[in-house]
């Protein structure tokens, strides 16, 4: 059985790839050739008196091979003296996290190797992103609005790049540093004029697709932003204002994203960016969890990603 590290998916794993092989392993779910399960976490208390334990999984099935992803979270949601309110994540100690990725084979059930997820997860959620883009955004698509500067901003922006011509892009997160940091790192690795920018809404103006990826706990983009013809990449689940899905026209969803079991004191959706979870604890531990916020649960029944690239679903690129 095989042990791959970060370092050694990053050498070997391009967003090319990693957009081609999602996007056929998303078409086969129509065919029955390709079948996924939502993520299910489990929170449990933790030493922190802040703070619960997070365990989340993940799986699916294509090409022969079944994946398991699972990650363990010390999860927090800090509320800031400027209003915003965050989710933060950590494993051991702030900065370091802990995901990994068994592999099986579906022929004869053998495992075949244990990955770990912190490249591969980033670079699974930016392709995703582009298939999306790909699929509904304009082809002459050439500014990105960007909230976010961490990880997941990154390789967003790099699926972009892949599936669009784009030449401009303007970046905003709450730390002034971080997203001049940002600007300046992706600019010279990508080639492109990268702005970072004092508001989100400044970010979001004029842009042809809209892209977020934060941690936070309220929305950062709001309906009033929105102008005909925007792509709008939603990757954090509270990223969206409610009033946003009024001024689309069309939403897509990667697959189903919650199991429909009855709320009970052990059982919760939509707890922090966590869509399903079975939660441990007394009643006075259980006070530490974020209040329930209202997600972007739509009235309309969209299609997915299977449907669009199947051609069962509508496109919105033409």
């Amino acid at each position: 059985m095989l042990i791959i590290d970060n370092a050694t998916i990053a050498e070997l794993l391009t967003m090319r790839d990693c957009i081609a092989v999602q996007e056929k392993a998303f078409a086969e779910v129509v065919t029955g050739e390709s079948v996924s399960r939502p993520r299910l976490d489990t929170f449990s208390p933790c030493e922190r008196s802040d703070g619960y334990h997070r365990f989340g999984s993940i799986e699916g099935s294509s090409g022969g091979i079944h994946a398991v992803r699972m990650k363990s979270d010390i999860m927090t949601w800090p509320k800031a003296a400027d209003g915003s309110w965050s989710e933060h994540k950590y494993c051991v100690e702030p900065g370091i996290y802990c995901g990994l990725i068994l592999l099986f084979s579906t022929a004869n059930g053998a495992p075949l190797a244990i990955l770990n997820d912190g490249y591969l997860q980033h670079m699974r959620v930016g392709a995703a992103a582009g298939i999306g883009a790909r699929l509904l955004s304009r082809p002459d698509s050439h500014t990105v609005a960007l909230i976010g500067s961490g990880g997941m901003a990154e390789t967003v922006l790099q699926a972009m790049v892949e599936v669009r011509p784009i030449d401009k892009v303007r970046v905003f997160s709450r730390s002034s540093e971080k997203r001049e940091r940002f600007a300046a790192r992706m600019a010279a690795e990508l080639g492109l004029q990268v702005e970072a920018v004092a508001t989100a809404q400044d970010a979001v103006r004029g842009a042809d697709i809209v892209a977020t990826a934060t941690d936070s706990m309220l929305p950062v983009v709001h309906g009033e932003w929105l102008e005909p013809g925007m792509h709008v990449v939603n990757i954090g689940p509270l990223d969206l204002s409610a009033d946003c899905e009024d001024r689309i026209d069309l939403v897509v969803r990667q697959g189903n994203e919650a199991f429909d079991l009855p709320e009970t004191d052990g059982f919760r959706r939509d707890l922090g960016h966590s869509r399903s979870a079975f939660v441990a604890g007394t009643p006075e531990q259980q006070t530490r969890l974020p209040p329930v916020v209202p997600k972007q649960h739509s009235k309309r029944r969209w299609p997915l990603y299977a449907d669009v690239i199947s051609g069962k679903g509508p496109s919105g690129n033409n």
